[in-house]
């Protein structure tokens, strides 16, 4: 028997009992529910020309066409639903949760599948995701100037048990104009808002949350509004890492990717570093010396940064002032103080 829950009772399941999309793949490709799988009913051109039936036929005239279109392929849709959901139990949703969902519900139902579909579909789950960040969570923010090995930090937080959401990795991006080499392409915005609140609801609220300071931009991805408005009024922890160390640091990383990725990069800061600045870090790179062209660029980010945090809603918990470059090390003593700080 197929049952009908809402997004509410359903979302404590979503990351145990597999979730199936059954909308078109364009559809899906825009976002999806966080680690559902895609098995449409209809493929793109089919969904547009049911679509277009609809809208000069009615509604018996698309239904007809649906089956046509869908029926010498229902045998193949239950095969990979075997595979994808091997234990029997799903849970499945299409745009709004009506024709679609409810046919390939019937479907799975008959073949002995337990389906619960999602009221409202893919659009009640997106309200839920942008709800989902207005619930205050013990954020604590590590800042620090470009190359001070923020993300680093929070991986070693991470390894020590620590609640961490690392949106750089989640966005596929660095958050500077240097922030896509070496990444995969970044996910459409939908998608990185979904996957963020698939992260964010699995933290245990009576424990810290520890993230980056981040512009609310990364690339082409949002931070969603009422997270990154918590995000600028919790504690900052602002890593003090001296210059020197920070360009050592972006030079190691940045020295291995092709020059001309990094002359592009450079060349899209143009009117922010100004020409003539723009012009020696070219040459810089030119002559394979990456450490003067980070010099040059880091004087552009370093003083973005500090504005950034002049116009921050809170003040910085604690200015952290490191001398090495190790990053276990920084999140044992960062940890240390916000535990003794906040005990």
């Amino acid at each position: 028997m197929v049952r009908y829950e809402d997004i509410e009772t359903v979302a404590e399941h979503l990351e145990h009992v597999p979730v199936v999309d059954v909308r078109s793949p364009s559809e899906y490709a825009r976002g999806h529910v966080s680690g559902a799988f895609n098995l449409p009913l209809f493929d793109d051109e089919e969904r547009a020309l049911v679509g277009t039936m609809y809208h000069r036929s009615g509604r018996d005239a698309s239904v007809i066409t649906g089956l046509d279109l869908a029926g010498p392929q229902l045998s193949d849709k239950v095969r990979q639903a075997r595979r994808l959901v091997p234990g029997g139990e799903m849970i499945l949703y299409c745009w709004r949760g009506g024709m679609r969902s409810a046919a390939m519900a019937w479907l799975f139902d008959m073949a002995g599948f337990r389906t619960t579909v999602v009221n409202g579909g893919y659009k009640a789950y997106r309200r839920f995701v942008r709800q989902s960040f207005e619930v205050p969570s013990a954020l604590v923010i590590i800042g620090g100037m470009t190359g001070s090995g923020k993300t680093a930090v929070l991986h070693a937080l991470k390894e020590r048990g620590e609640q961490v959401i690392d949106l750089e990795e989640l966005a596929c991006h660095k958050g500077s104009a240097f922030g896509a080499l070496g990444q995969r392409h970044q996910p459409p915005n939908e998608q990185f808002e979904n996957d963020l609140s698939a992260q964010w609801r699995r933290m245990d609220r009576s424990r810290p949350v520890w993230m980056e300071d981040e512009s609310q931009t990364i690339g082409f991805n949002r931070i969603p509004e009422a997270l990154f408005s918590q995000m600028t009024r919790s504690p900052l922890i602002l890593m003090r890492v001296s210059r020197d160390a920070r360009i050592r640091r972006l030079s190691s990383e940045y020295a291995a990717f092709n020059p001309q990725l990094l002359r592009e990069a450079v060349t899209r800061i143009t009117k922010r570093l100004g020409g003539l600045n723009t012009r020696k870090a070219l040459e810089a790179i030119e002559k394979d010396d990456f450490a003067k062209a980070i010099e040059i660029v880091l004087a552009y980010y370093d003083k973005t940064y500090s504005h950034s945090l002049a116009i921050r809603d809170s003040q910085p918990l604690w200015q952290a002032e490191l001398q090495d470059d190790d990053p276990a090390v920084h999140a044992e003593m960062i940890l240390e103080y916000y535990r003794h700080r906040m005990c």
